[in-house]
């Protein structure tokens, strides 16, 4: 929940950040992303059609853990709070992020996170989805043997 009203105030901060009126002198935005494209350099997709659904998920993934093979068909992007974590797509891109760091999530192609660290790993995810439709889709067996 406290993340929650950190994210409305933020946003709310950031989205009259150049209305002096409206800005308080004792409020700190920092941007920690803005782009059109996902951290492997393609350009985003358009936002889907059907009624809009924001999921926020923190995501706590233990030390020496590798997360499943999956997807997300949605436009999402996170925060590392706390550790380290590396991304690695089906096409053996590499990214590699550290607490503090922000990330455009790659849409509709196939990866996995893994926490190679002896400390657990915090992300909050933020997902613009449509609703009653999953942000993670996990790969199918028949999607792994296609790919080999």
């Amino acid at each position: 929940m406290k993340y929650l009203v950190v994210f409305v105030i933020a946003c709310l901060a950031v989205g009259h950040h150049d209305d002096p009126e409206i800005l308080d002198a004792k409020v700190e935005v920092k941007e920690l992303a803005k782009s059109t494209k996902s951290w492997n350099g393609r350009l985003l997709p358009a936002y889907p059609a059907g009624q809009p659904e924001v999921t926020i998920l923190k995501i706590t993934v233990p030390p020496k853990t590798k997360l499943a093979m999956h997807r997300h068909p949605y436009i999402n992007a996170g925060i590392l709070l706390k550790g380290e974590l590396t991304v690695m797509t089906d096409d053996h891109l590499k990214l590699k992020i550290k607490a503090g760091d922000s990330i455009v999530e790659i849409v509709n192609q196939l990866h996995f996170g893994e926490n190679e660290t002896d400390q657990p790993a915090e992300i909050v995810v933020f997902y613009a989805g449509v609703k009653d439709k999953p942000v993670t889709i996990q790969q199918r067996f028949d999607e792994a043997e296609k790919k080999q």
